[in-house]
């Protein structure tokens, strides 16, 4: 009989106990960080993508930051990564030294670069799968499905001090997705991906894909769910937030408090009310249960309140303020739909996206 499922999806299995048990969390000091961006390759003159992530791997080759430098799934999209940082400061400071290296090389091959959520007309059928196993093995598994992810993200990883720590921070069409199931402990978290691991489902725990989740290899919780941003002040912003935020829930839980949880479909409803209508996304209020919804600004600048505190003593205020600037002046998809409304241009929506992106060499 024909086999029909690719033979990567009963890849060798890890070693009896899993990839999740032999984890470093605890080994660094708590709450710091470190940030991911993905970025397009864009041709210089139709900003459309382009296909180009192996001209930018040759170009930096031997360079100091190399190792800060990614491919991802397709060959039109470019990962940074920061080092560890210990406060956001220090994350703006590596990121813009990024961002100006990143801007520098694409200058030179004639590319340009640009941080959203998504491509605004560029066609995912276009798109070339970057040539690593890694990601032959998932478009083979997931086929359409991986695809069409077009997609651009900002990760925010935050040192904790212990995996059930972890586990109480951690309360779509990719299976393994979306917000994460709730598990009582990380014992729990351990059976389940050894379960997905031994019987060849997934290679390790990086194939699960929660919009946020525990990252045993490098000891942090890993907050996913951000679009990637254009403006970096919005990206060092987010990591003040997130941060602040894990610190506001490790307390609880270390005080033996229980982390609130609500049920998946509550909060996939309302993950999808923040995405279809923004910042004034009329979502339901579940932490008090209250029958009116109110607006997803609203509740941030409630969490805004409870989270204060906690940025004070990472001494991160400053950063976190440019939460309320970003409600204020609206975010990134706000910044597009003004652009393209004034002329009814998507090219020039993706002009202004490289232009907020790029930060230009230093002069020599």
């Amino acid at each position: 009989m024909k086999q029909i499922y690719p033979a990567s999806i009963t890849s060798k299995s890890f070693a009896a106990g899993g990839s999740v048990l032999d984890h470093k969390f605890g080994q660094s000091e708590p709450y710091t960080l470190g940030v991911e961006e993905e970025y397009m390759l864009l041709d210089s003159e139709t900003f459309d993508l382009v296909q180009h992530i192996d001209t930018v791997l040759e170009a930096i080759s031997g360079h100091e930051l190399e190792a800060h430098i990614n491919p991802e799934l397709m060959q039109s999209v470019l990962e940074v990564a920061t080092p560890v940082c210990r406060t956001p400061a220090d994350v703006e400071r590596a990121l813009t030294q990024l961002r100006r290296y990143v801007t520098e090389i694409a200058s030179a091959k004639g590319l340009r670069v640009g941080s959203a959520g998504t491509h605004p007309f560029s066609l995912f059928e276009r798109q070339r799968i970057t040539a690593r196993d890694r990601y032959r093995n998932l478009v083979d598994q997931m086929q359409y499905v991986a695809r069409r992810e077009l997609i651009f993200g900002l990760h925010v990883h935050v040192a904790v001090a212990d995996p059930d720590t972890a586990i109480q921070m951690v309360f779509a069409a990719f299976p393994r997705s979306g917000p994460p199931p709730r598990f009582t402990s990380y014992a729990e978290y351990a059976e389940v991906v050894g379960q997905l691991e031994k019987t060849g489902c997934i290679a390790d725990y990086t194939h699960i894909w929660w919009d946020i989740r525990p990252h045993p290899r490098l000891g942090t919780v890993e907050v996913r769910i951000c679009d990637a941003v254009s403006e970096l002040s919005d990206a060092i912003a987010i990591t003040a937030y997130v941060q602040a935020l894990v610190k506001h829930f490790s307390e609880r839980s270390e005080a033996g408090e229980e982390i609130p949880t609500y049920h998946r479909i509550l909060t996939n409803e309302n993950k999808w009310l923040a995405g279809r209508y923004g910042l004034e996304a009329p979502i339901m209020d579940l932490a008090t249960g209250k029958r009116n919804r109110i607006p997803v600004a609203q509740l941030i600048r409630r969490t805004l309140k409870e989270i204060e505190p906690h940025a004070r003593e990472l001494g991160t205020e400053r950063e976190l303020e440019g939460i309320r600037d970003i409600l204020a002046k609206g975010n990134g998809a706000d910044r597009q739909l003004r652009i393209f409304n004034a002329n009814r241009d998507i090219v020039e929506v993706v002009q202004e996206i490289a232009k907020a992106t790029e930060i230009a060499p230093v002069p020599a």
